[in-house]
C-alpha cells in the first residue's frame, strides 16, 4: 500500500478493497474480529500516508454471499462490497441486497 499510494492523491476519491485470496469462492471468510482488525490497519496506514484525518473507502470481498452478507453489514468499519461470483446470478444478488438491509 506504502508503495501504490502517493500524497498527491486525493483520499476522497480513493477506495481501496481488501479480498483475501484464501477467501474468494471458497465460502470461507474471516472471522469478525480480525476483519474489523485488518481494516482498520487499512484505513490507519492510509491516514499515515497522507497525513490526514479522513478514512479511504474500504470494500471487503471474498465470499460475499446472500447468506453471510449480514454478518457483514454489522461492521461498520467496511464502506461497501465486491461481489464476485454470486454477481453472476441476478437472483443472489439481488438477495445480497436485500438480506443487507435485513
Amino acid at each position: 500500500m506504502k508503495n501504490s499510494l502517493e500524497k498527491k492523491f486525493n483520499i476522497n476519491k480513493i477506495i481501496l478493497a481488501y479480498e483475501p485470496v484464501w477467501a474468494i469462492g471458497t465460502n470461507k471468510i474471516p472471522q469478525m474480529r480480525e476483519l474489523v482488525k485488518t481494516i482498520k490497519f487499512i484505513k490507519s496506514e492510509c491516514i499515515k500516508i497522507f497525513k490526514s484525518k479522513k478514512f479511504p473507502k474500504v470494500l471487503y470481498g471474498g465470499s460475499v454471499n446472500p447468506k453471510n452478507i449480514h454478518l457483514f453489514s454489522l461492521i461498520s468499519e467496511i464502506d461497501g462490497f465486491l461481489i464476485g461470483g454470486a454477481s453472476h446470478s441476478s437472483k443472489k444478488f439481488i438477495d445480497i441486497i436485500k438480506n443487507y438491509y435485513k
